[in-house]
């Protein structure tokens, strides 16, 4: 019987959605842990810096893997918005379509790379399996394609429109020899390249055998259904927010070419079911690569609305309905071409604190301490002494996580939006020439508070038998992270070289390429976070808990705790 005929009544009750709505989501959660076991680098298979999705033929986002991050979720939409309108009717079976460029192919910066692979039955396009990684570097001025420094996007690596890697089910071998000849390591490229293409193709295969079980027009009921509901719910949590106009400000370090303390400012109204958010007063665009596009200021501000409001409503289109978002073009949350925006993450990680702290009257007890905001991005690269190939090691390190209405924030985490894991020290030490010589927390690092802030990280780099080349890029390593009602300030970061004699001196904050010699070494300590509420009012068996834990110095805690009465 047909998949597209089986059935001519596609009402869905609710039990077989929730039955279609898990098989939908499983299949991206296997298809993210296909993605993570096939993939080369370091920054995929161990820090898990990807995500996959499936989307309707309308270019709707209708899951995402629960491991994905919530960065990705406005740029995979952005990518088959523009695959549409570049591609109308011109889209057919065994075609694979990739893209990474922010300024035309709804991308948010160069090295997360979007795969997207057209689902058709009985010769109909039915929807899209899509995936996104990022590529531990995609050439530019610097290793990584993260450094500080740069000032345009020509920069920052190689600008892929959406283009169709494989026709009719034939790799495009001229464009693939393209994207590596442009790039870093291009062997770890190609096996990361690879892995996305794989992961595509099982999840193609997984979304027909769940249509064989189902049909196409049910399927599709489905799809709307759980857009809808996940729309209604958030809209529903949004009208029982007061309504009225809520504001907040914070400032960006810099942008590491000439800019400093980079205002952005939000005014929050909410009316009814309504949410606008408006960015105006926020600076222009700057020279360094700090900017973001539209698709990133979103997804800042609807993962921080799903948060606060409904933190279980599934990842999908619903959730990017529901945010009224102005943001002038030219602007610091609205990038426009040449904007450098490869530093994006740290923007939105603020663009998040301020979301946050425009709410810190209208709910209490939802919003926290601002997290670390930052993205700390650390790259060394050079040639290993022991094969004589080239290598590149990427990672971005987390920080503190605010404090809660009733708990301590974590530590050492990657908060909000980013979503990966610290890269482990065996690995580091495995696949590169590398010795990690400390990875603690940051004492004394999260802010006080009645629930104090989480800690940031500590993390002592040494190239072993060889000079390397470092770069970094951090955020809240001039403005601490605050602290909410009474609440304290968490640590600022730091990047720090530290000689032979073991003397230490400070780096800048946005790190152009350094020349590491093999008797150095780099300190990456990441920030802490704020605390929520005064420090007076925390319960005395935490702070003795404190005491113990070795993570604050007794000064610390005599100082803020008034010794722990």
């Amino acid at each position: 019987m047909s998949r597209l005929s089986r059935t001519t009544d596609h009402a869905v009750d609710p039990i077989t959605l929730e039955i279609i709505s898990n098989a939908l989501r499983s299949i991206t959660d296997e298809t993210f842990v296909a993605l993570t076991k096939s993939a080369y680098s370091t920054n995929i298979k161990e820090r898990r810096d990807h995500s996959t999705a499936i989307m309707d033929a309308d270019g709707r986002l209708i899951v995402q893997a629960a491991q994905a991050l919530p960065i990705h979720i406005a740029s995979m939409s952005g990518l088959i918005a523009c695959l549409l309108e570049k591609f109308a009717g011109d889209i057919h079976e065994g075609d694979l379509f990739i893209a990474n460029d922010p300024h035309t192919a709804g991308g948010t910066h160069l090295p997360d790379i979007n795969y997207a692979m057209p689902v058709f039955v009985e010769g109909e396009l039915f929807g899209f399996v899509a995936n996104l990684a990022h590529h531990a570097d995609v050439g530019g001025m610097a290793p990584g394609s993260m450094a500080g420094g740069m000032s345009e996007i020509f920069q920052e690596g190689l600008r892929i429109p959406v283009i169709r890697l494989f026709r009719r089910g034939e790799l495009q071998r001229d464009i693939m020899d393209l994207l590596l000849l442009n790039v870093r390591v291009p062997e770890e490229r190609r096996g990361d390249h690879y892995a996305q293409i794989a992961a595509c193709r099982l999840g193609a295969r997984r979304l027909l055998e769940v249509v064989d079980l189902y049909t196409a027009g049910v399927i599709r009921t489905a799809f709307d259904e759980i857009v809808t509901r996940t729309e209604r719910r958030l809209r529903d949590a949004i009208a029982e927010v007061p309504d009225g106009e809520y504001a907040f400000e914070d400032v960006m370090d810099g942008d590491g070419v000439e800019t400093v303390d980079i205002p952005i400012r939000l005014k929050v109204t909410i009316a009814g079911d309504r949410a606008h958010f408006d960015f105006a007063g926020t600076s222009p665009q700057v020279k360094g690569n700090v900017n973001v596009t539209m698709n990133a200021t979103q997804a800042a501000v609807c993962y921080t609305l799903k948060a606060m409001l409904d933190p279980e409503v599934p990842n999908n289109q619903g959730v990017l309905a529901v945010a009224d978002i102005d943001a002038e073009p030219g602007t610091l949350v609205n990038g426009r071409f040449p904007a450098p925006v490869a530093a994006r993450a740290h923007t939105c990680q603020r663009i998040i604190d301020v979301v946050l702290g425009a709410f810190r009257d209208a709910l209490p007890d939802r919003v926290i301490g601002a997290a670390n905001g930052a993205n700390t991005t650390a790259v060394f690269s050079g040639t290993d002494p022991r094969s004589g190939n080239s290598y590149l090691y990427l990672e971005t390190l987390g920080g503190g996580m605010g404090g809660r209405v009733a708990k301590d924030g974590k530590d050492g985490v990657q908060a909000h939006i980013t979503n990966t894991s610290n890269l482990p020290v065996e690995a580091i030490e495995q696949e590169y020439p590398l010795r990690v010589e400390e990875y603690s927390l940051v004492e004394d690092s999260g802010g006080a508070g009645r629930f104090r802030g989480g800690m940031g990280l500590r993390r002592v780099v040494r190239p072993v038998d060889h000079d390397c080349i470092f770069n970094g890029v951090g955020e809240r390593f001039r403005h601490r992270p605050w602290g909410v009602f009474g609440g304290e300030p968490g640590a600022s970061g730091r990047f720090l070289l530290r000689d032979a004699g073991g003397g230490e001196q400070q780096l800048p904050d946005k790190c152009g390429e350094y020349r590491l010699a093999r008797t150095e070494a780099v300190v990456v300590e990441t920030p802490g976070a704020g605390g929520y509420g005064a420090p007076v009012e925390r319960d005395p068996a935490l702070v003795a808990a404190d005491r113990d834990s070795g993570k604050f110095t007794e000064g610390y805690i005599t100082r803020h705790y008034r010794g722990g009465s």
